[in-house]
């Protein structure tokens, strides 16, 4: 009887033929490790992605699904149906490099208290600059607006070394991070209601209450294109980026301190729609209110989620306990190095 794979690279696919052509070649090329599986997990495409890796890969496991289920719940259904110890999560638009997993793997073989890790993420457009979705390891701020290591809301640093030691984090990008299984079914796992956005954020605070510690390994470099599923500035993207992040609050702070959160951010938000109404971006002001109808619409499915929040907490994760748009706009602070210095 074949014993289960180490690690197993998941690779979520929807309707990005192109996208597998351009990007999978080089995973299967720097991924040859007889105790790791490559899965491509496809979400119903109708463009012959799931002929094109038959055809084509035939060492790479397939798992195709009949509908689009988004990329929480793709990935979730994908690992229940994969054995491994530790499960790659990984886009379908990043360029790995050779020798791209061995730190990593490292990073949880030798450290038993850490349950997630990610690899610096640069950008492949720009390959001098890290990459917006996740950098070189990610933080939010006590209002909930996430940031990283390379990344201060949408001033993208160069990569002149300055992040290349190892560094706990609040959490790692969902483009490419390595977590032990049995800890991501133990914490819940990708929420299946989020669809889309958020979602690995959620995760790793759950993962992060419930005692694990999150690293950045930037020794384990990869390249992402992004943009791949939503552009930036889609409303779409902008309604479940602000429905998610308040209902990730809604989940993981009980009492109080939610509402405490909430009384803030409703003003933080009212602003943001004013914005969007004096610049004439009626689709974004639209987007806003739409968050918010279905976050109270929706908040009724996590009542057991937060009574578990509270049982589970075991220690405090690394949370700014600042605002970043203050430090952004007013303290004219435009990198991760020069937020840490002025703390």
């Amino acid at each position: 009887m074949q014993s289960a794979p180490k690690i197993a690279v998941i690779i979520l696919n929807w309707n990005a033929k192109k996208l597998l052509e351009r990007f999978l070649p080089g995973v299967v090329k720097y991924t040859n490790y007889p105790d790791v599986d490559i899965v491509v997990a496809d979400n119903g495409s109708t463009d012959d992605s799931v002929e094109f890796v038959k055809e084509n890969f035939p060492t790479v496991k397939i798992i195709a699904f009949k509908e689009n289920y988004g990329y929480a719940k793709g990935n979730h259904v994908a690992l229940i149906e994969t054995s491994c110890e530790y499960a790659l999560f990984l886009n379908n638009d990043v360029e790995v490099t050779p020798g791209w997993l061995d730190p990593l793997r490292k990073v949880l073989d030798e450290n038993k208290n850490v349950v997630a890790v990610q690899p610096k993420i640069l950008s492949l457009n720009e390959p001098e600059k890290f990459e917006y979705a996740g950098a070189c390891g990610g933080y939010i701020d006590r209002f909930g607006y996430p940031f990283c290591r390379g990344r201060i809301l949408d001033m993208v640093e160069k990569d002149n070394g300055q992040y290349d030691t190892p560094q706990e984090v609040f959490w790692c990008s969902g483009a490419a991070f390595l977590v032990r299984r049995e800890k991501y079914f133990g914490a819940g796992g990708f929420d299946p209601y989020f669809f889309a956005h958020m979602e690995e954020i959620d995760l790793c605070w759950r993962l992060g209450q419930c005692g694990g510690v999150l690293m950045v390994e930037p020794k384990s470099v990869v390249y992402h294109l992004g943009g791949g599923t939503l552009p930036m500035n889609h409303p779409n993207k902008l309604k479940l980026n602000y429905r998610n992040n308040i209902l990730m609050h809604y989940k993981n702070l009980t009492g109080i301190k939610f509402y405490s959160f909430m009384f803030i951010r409703i003003f933080m938000d009212l602003a943001s729609f004013m914005v969007f109404c004096c610049k004439r971006e009626i689709h974004n002001a639209k987007a806003l209110i739409q968050a918010y109808r279905e976050f109270y619409r929706m908040r009724g499915l996590y009542s057991s989620a937060r009574e578990l929040c509270g049982n589970k907490q075991k220690r405090k994760v690394p949370r700014y306990n600042g605002w970043i748009i203050w430090d952004f706009y007013v303290r004219k602070i435009v990198s991760y190095s020069e937020l840490t210095r002025k703390l």
